[in-house]
């Protein structure tokens, strides 16, 4: 049965349109026309102003709900996270486990693979963190699970993603700490590769792009910075203009300025916004347990015993906000990095990522105030007080 939304402003991923209406057939997009030429005698459902937008998707995910997907690799737990973090606005996202044993990753890429098989939407894959990570750029990853990566490591995901097209596997490296080929495995077996927890120099980081290193994950965090003499990490990412960079915009993990000089350096299109979200999102507990430690949520800043950043306090509808308000991106440009950059990066935006006829039907309203009212995942809606 048809349904007509009607009466916000529609942001198609492209452009913003006044007076439009938006038609939805079960789990799809059916029309988007002016609403003058809608035909009566569909059922509409009037949005008090604000704004109609693609749904946000998130690749880095730790938890929400009050679940974290490291200490429960569960399929239950996976929609908790997911219900946790849709009032925020987001409709797709990719569960993250972070730095831990082969055995907790192997359960973790099982229990989501397992999810998108059942069918659950707005699960797109696994994002898997670490643990061949450096040392020194570890960040709030426990350091009796660094290591380096083995033949072992490569064998198994690489299955994980063996004949799939419906699941992305992501995972995040230290490249400086690849052996010569070993990422050139992964790629080319589709496992989306990424930099991170790196003190890598800016020669490796170029090989590693050779080798089809495509995303730098949370720039600027947990990486060796810019120097006059050494580009670093940060050089690396920025200088290359066929990869992404995601990055956490919530007033901690990275200053306005540098946020813009990011912007003005890559591509239009190549950065995305993350939340790197701890469980505390969509949760009344303020804490939570990450290696044995308790973690607590202060002022929205999550900090471990040793005073690292622990992930953040934010939602994708958080990120949006204050990349507008306090970076100062135009609200269209922060869309984009919260849905069709990230779409494009995991090559899902021939069905997500831009509202327009035959698209997959995720969708979210928010007010002009940046308040999330109503989502809609392949056509289910619900309605967010």
């Amino acid at each position: 049965m048809k349904q007509a939304l009607v009466g916000a402003r529609i942001f198609t991923g492209e452009e913003f349109l006044d007076d439009y209406a938006l038609v939805l057939a079960g789990e799809k997009i059916d029309a988007l026309l002016p609403r003058a030429q809608l035909d009566s005698s569909i059922p509409q459902t009037l949005l008090a102003g604000g704004v109609l937008a693609p749904g946000f998707i998130d690749l880095q995910v730790n938890g929400g709900g009050g679940a974290f997907f490291t200490n429960d690799t569960s399929v239950s737990a996976i929609q908790t996270i997911l219900d946790g973090h849709r009032p925020t606005g987001t409709t797709s996202l990719l569960p993250t486990l972070i730095s831990d044993t082969r055995e907790v990753h192997q359960a973790g890429v099982k229990a989501v693979a397992d999810a998108v098989a059942a069918g659950m939407k707005g699960v797109l894959g696994v994002h898997v963190e670490g643990p061949f990570f450096d040392m020194a750029r570890r960040g709030a990853h426990n350091e009796r699970y660094i290591r380096a990566m083995e033949q072992a490591d490569i064998d198994w995901l690489v299955a994980s993603v063996k004949g799939q097209h419906d699941f992305k596997v992501m995972l995040t490296l230290a490249p400086e700490h690849a052996a010569p080929g070993q990422i050139k495995q992964l790629t080319s077996a589709g496992v989306v590769i990424c930099a991170g927890h790196t003190d890598a120099h800016y020669e490796s980081v170029v090989c590693a792009l050779k080798e089809g290193l495509s995303g730098f994950t949370h720039l600027y965090n947990a990486m060796r910075p810019t120097t006059g003499r050494e580009p670093g990490v940060v050089g690396a990412a920025l200088e290359d203009a066929n990869s992404w960079c995601g990055i956490i915009i919530d007033t901690y993990h990275v200053h306005a300025a540098s946020a813009r000089i990011a912007y003005s350096a890559k591509p239009k299109g190549k950065m995305y916004l993350v939340t790197d979200a701890m469980s505390t999102v969509g949760s009344p507990e303020k804490s939570f347990q990450i290696y044995g430690e308790t973690i607590y949520e202060k002022d929205g800043c999550l900090v471990n015993a040793e005073g690292r950043l622990a992930g953040s306090a934010i939602g994708m509808i958080d990120a949006v906000r204050l990349n507008t308000t306090w970076v100062g991106v135009e609200l269209a440009e922060s869309l984009r990095m919260a849905s069709l950059y990230p779409a494009q990066f995991m090559q899902v935006d021939d069905y997500l990522g831009r509202i327009a006829n035959g698209y997959r039907a995720d969708l979210v309203h928010f007010t002009d105030d940046y308040r999330v009212t109503h989502t809609w995942v392949a056509g289910d809606l619900q309605v967010h007080l």
